[in-house]
């Protein structure tokens, strides 16, 4: 569809990860390629489904190119092992004069796919997961397959499992174990998490940023332990490859139907204001922690949790998340500036004592700007904020987008596309090298200052 391809285009993400998910962990990859009719039908026990298998990975990559993001594919440690991963690497990056490599030609491809960022399994700590294994027998599976991989193409890069939330009985272990087993030969370890709202409070649910910058630090912290046990010279970055937010759609209907449907409508989660205002403080959070945090993927894409919703043969919209991060995406971009901020507070079950303001700020030099990514989490007035800049020319001029409203649960809808969208922001005044600006309450906004 050329206008859902159109709204991947604006939203601006610049990897998307294939196959999955938990679907990767039971995928034959080879099952995918080739004529499309020649192509088996195949269950999937990840979403008891019926997979027709008539999308595979060169139409993925074809996809993103259209798309103008890089691919991220993900290898099934699930069911399958080394051999086979190394064998889909070969398939897809290989030049030529290798069965499989020659393969790839045979089916329209003769250039190589060139994938440079690979996932070795995904949550394989989970009991849902199909070939769930302990944090050794992981390790273990993870090196072999890495070192294989690494073999036939040395300029990959390898993302291993991590927990799959904080909240895992075995986080921290978990990661310790693995990295024991494959730190020479992992550069990035993986990060799922999505948020909930358990106590329909805007508040307790937007102190979830704070949680995922925890996850990140202690994540980090057990990264760099292994690296000081082991005296290595490398540091593991993190790839935080699922996040979301996803709450609403979690009812028995909204992950599996009978019958083993093909494309089933599961997990279509509708998102209101306050969701995009979570993910809007998510971006910020891994803003933050951009020297670590090297890869990051919201899932899903459309209709499944996703900022782009469709009805089949119908029309294609933005949710009200979309619109943080197409931001976040477009304008991001340099370096990202360590931040000192004092702010009022205030006590929360979710995450204890939390900023009622959170913010990230990123020099782009070649344009002259600084970027501003600001949430105000004060649910009943507006903050006063005053921003210094130390070290940059005086700020010439300033302009900038908020999102905000009076009613949290305003969702976009195929009659409403637009109920929840970026409108200017304007509450500021520049004085030389100093901000002062106003914050509504409960909302999200983006400050460019030129200099």
């Amino acid at each position: 569809r050329r206008d859902v391809l159109d709204l991947v285009r604006e939203l601006g993400p610049t990897i998307i990860r294939y196959p999955g998910g938990n679907f990767m962990s039971g995928y034959r990859w080879e099952d995918g390629v080739g004529p499309v009719s020649e192509r088996p039908r195949q269950l999937d026990l990840a979403w008891f489904s019926t997979e027709p298998n008539t999308f595979g990975t060169n139409e993925f990559i074809e996809w993103c190119r259209l798309a103008g993001t890089e691919p991220m594919l993900g290898v099934n440690l699930g069911t399958r092992g080394p051999d086979e991963a190394r064998a889909y690497l070969e398939y897809c990056n290989h030049p030529g004069g290798t069965a499989l490599s020659d393969l790839r030609a045979a089916h329209g491809y003769k250039e190589p796919h060139a994938v440079k960022f690979w996932c070795l399994g995904n949550e394989m700590d989970g009991p849902w997961q199909i070939g769930q294994k302990t944090a050794t027998e992981y390790g273990r599976i993870a090196r072999s397959a890495a070192r294989l991989m690494k073999w036939v193409d040395p300029t990959i890069e390898v993302s291993a499992c991590g927990s799959s939330e904080p909240f895992m009985p075995t986080f921290g272990e978990w990661e310790y174990e693995v990295l024991n087993h494959a730190y020479e030969v992992t550069d990035f370890v993986s990060l799922h998490i999505y948020y909930k709202n358990p106590y329909k409070d805007v508040q307790e649910f937007l102190a979830n940023a704070d949680i995922m910058d925890r996850y990140i630090q202690d994540t980090l912290a057990v990264c760099d332990a292994v690296r000081a046990k082991r005296r290595a010279a490398k540091r593991i970055m993190l790839s935080f490859d699922e996040w979301n937010v996803w709450y609403k759609a979690r009812e028995p209907r909204d992950l599996a139907l009978p019958g083993w449907p093909e494309a089933p409508r599961l997990l279509e989660e509708i998102y209101d204001l306050q969701d995009a205002l979570m993910v809007g403080g998510a971006l910020i959070t891994l803003l933050n922690h951009a020297d670590r945090v090297k890869a990051a993927c919201l899932a899903q894409l459309v209709n499944v949790i996703g900022p782009i919703f469709t009805e089949p043969g119908g029309a294609a919209w933005r949710q009200t998340i979309f619109h943080p991060f197409k931001l976040v995406a477009q304008h991001a971009r340099g370096t990202v500036l360590r931040m000192k901020i004092r702010s009022t507070q205030v006590e929360t079950r979710t995450a204890g004592m939390i900023d009622h303001v959170i913010a990230s700020a990123v020099h782009d030099e070649d344009r002259k700007t600084v970027i501003l990514f600001m949430l105000n989490r004060e649910t009943s007035k507006p903050l006063e904020i005053s921003i210094a800049l130390r070290g940059l020319p005086p700020i010439s001029r300033g302009s900038g987008f908020q999102i905000f409203g009076d009613d949290l649960l305003a969702t976009n809808t195929v009659q409403t596309p637009d109920a929840v969208q970026p409108v200017p922001y304007e509450d500021f005044t520049i004085k030389g090298d100093a901000v002062l600006a106003s914050l509504r309450p409960l909302s999200w906004a983006m400050l460019t200052l030129s200099y």
